[in-house]
């Protein structure tokens, strides 16, 4: 299958990437990163660590790696209603936390708004711009906040 577009040619705003490392423990960071977005206006409906699993059913040997599915439910709902529901084959939006080195805490986030109107799933309008600096907003206040 040949993509539509060249990962290469993204920007990483064009993704709303952000990235943050954290002086911490792995454990301390979860809680840290769970309480800084929670505190920014995200629920955390859903949470677990890719690496426990694999580790237990491959023996992958994975460096601890954690998901936080965080969602604000406003935006959310709006979100849903302006995407006629595909949005949520997205939700929740992921905040990842790997430990680079121990001590040494990773945190990463994309904004599946931005990539939802990237890839066509959701409409370049100005409801959805909207949206998206909403979003914006929240994970920047999360994101200072680390």
């Amino acid at each position: 299958m040949m993509l539509t577009i060249d990962p290469a040619q993204i920007d990483p705003a064009d993704i709303g990437e952000e990235q943050a490392t954290l002086e911490m423990s792995h454990e301390d960071a979860i809680e840290h990163v769970r309480d800084v977005f929670t505190d920014a206006g995200f629920g955390v409906p859903v949470e677990f660590s890719p690496s426990e699993m694999l580790n237990e059913k491959v023996d992958a040997g994975r460096d601890p790696y954690y998901v936080l599915g965080a969602c604000n439910p406003e935006v959310a709902d709006r979100a849903l209603d302006t995407t006629d529901n595909k949005l949520g084959a997205l939700m929740a939006c992921n905040v990842v936390i790997w430990e680079e080195e121990p001590g040494t805490q990773v945190v990463y986030h994309v904004s599946i708004m931005r990539i939802a109107r990237l890839v066509g799933m959701a409409p370049d309008n100005e409801e959805m711009a909207d949206i998206v600096a909403d979003t914006g907003e929240l994970v920047d206040e999360a994101f200072a906040n680390l």
